[in-house]
């Protein structure tokens, strides 16, 4: 029977409560591994399993009940190994890695912060403080919308300008974040946002965290801003080669919400 990997913690964490359910349906019941100092947080994985609602929440509420008790590093949904003794003969053999990670983010969370532009409010800017572009836009609107060239070209030129304020809004709001978490972690650049950052916050500043959102809120109200968390620190595990899994512990996109 293969088994499918929530989390790793220390073999000192506290205990699970008694007959929690994980993946599946049935729900596959929760055990623990224990290999040295570490120990890994497991069921036995199911038959077909596809990332749907039910089973992502269902992961998600495992590693939120282990992290609940403790610091827990993460893995992506859908980690699954040969069989138990896989699973405890990769936590022997990254034993240092998987002990310096857990102590390193001891007390931490973190909040993924995902941005884009509301776009009546962006294209008002971008022809409020480009001549070229107003000035195009109404030689148009005076000859009756302008020729097909001149429609293209004002369509280019206020794409482009908006894709210039892209990149200048995440900067603004990466450095108005910058400096209140412990860690920043870059999320991919083809995601569809102009700015897709985790961050790793201590959980006695996650109030000072939070008020820093709020007010980039206030002074980028051209942005909408979307906060998640918090969560488990998915981001900043840094993954060995050698997973339990043979999958690298995994980002917030396969949380479900």
């Amino acid at each position: 029977m293969s088994t499918y990997v929530y989390g790793i913690t220390a073999a000192s964490h506290p205990s699970l409560p008694e007959g929690m359910g994980g993946v599946g349906d049935p729900a596959r019941p929760v055990r623990v591994l224990t290999e040295g100092e570490l120990a890994a947080v497991v069921s036995d994985a199911p038959e077909g399993l596809r990332p749907k609602r039910r089973e992502l929440l269902a992961h998600q509420n495992v590693l939120a009940e282990i992290g609940a008790g403790g610091c827990v590093l993460p893995m992506r949904f859908g980690s699954v190994a040969p069989d138990d003794d896989s699973v405890t003969s990769v936590l022997a053999e990254r034993a240092e890695h998987y002990l310096e990670r857990l102590r390193a983010l001891d007390g931490r969370v973190e909040y993924n912060v995902k941005a884009n532009h509301v776009e009546e409010a962006v294209l008002h800017h971008v022809m409020a403080t480009n001549p070229e572009i107003r000035a195009l836009a109404e030689a148009n609107r005076q000859a009756g919308g302008g020729s097909y060239d001149d429609k293209i070209r004002l369509g280019e030129m206020v794409a482009e300008a908006v894709k210039a304020r892209e990149a200048e809004d995440g900067a603004a709001l990466e450095n108005a974040l910058h400096g209140v978490a412990d860690a920043e972690s870059v999320g991919p650049g083809s995601t569809g946002w102009l700015a897709n950052v985790s961050y790793l916050v201590k959980r006695e500043s996650a109030e000072e965290f939070l008020t820093a959102v709020e007010r980039a809120r206030e002074d980028l109200p051209h942005l909408e801003i979307r906060l998640n968390g918090p969560l488990p620190p998915y981001s900043f595990v840094e993954p060995g080669p050698a997973e339990p899994a043979g999958a690298a512990a995994g980002g917030t996109d396969t949380a479900a919400g």
